[in-house]
């Protein structure tokens, strides 16, 4: 499954909108078995804070094992996200 991260904004900068964002989303999730690759593609992000990531991406990888991360464009983006990903 492919999910446009633009959908939410192009800035993503606060946990309560992070959450909102999973909250929302969750439901198309459901019914996807946990080997399912997810790909999130960045595209037209500008902003991207570790604390909204956190909200979404963090339920997001311990649910799914195969996550893929597309269309990093901004340095600051990429910073978040290998952050989170090195985290237990």
């Amino acid at each position: 499954m492919k999910i446009e991260m633009i959908k939410f904004g192009n800035l993503l900068i606060s946990r309560p909108s992070g959450k909102d964002a999973w909250l929302s989303f969750r439901p198309q999730l459901a019914t996807l078995p946990s080997n399912e690759e997810i790909i999130l593609n960045f595209k037209g992000v500008s902003v991207l804070t570790p604390s909204w990531m956190d909200e979404f991406y963090t339920p997001l990888k311990i649910r799914f094992k195969k996550i893929k991360i597309i269309n990093i464009d901004s340095p600051v983006i990429k910073e978040t996200i290998d952050f989170l990903e090195s985290l237990p």
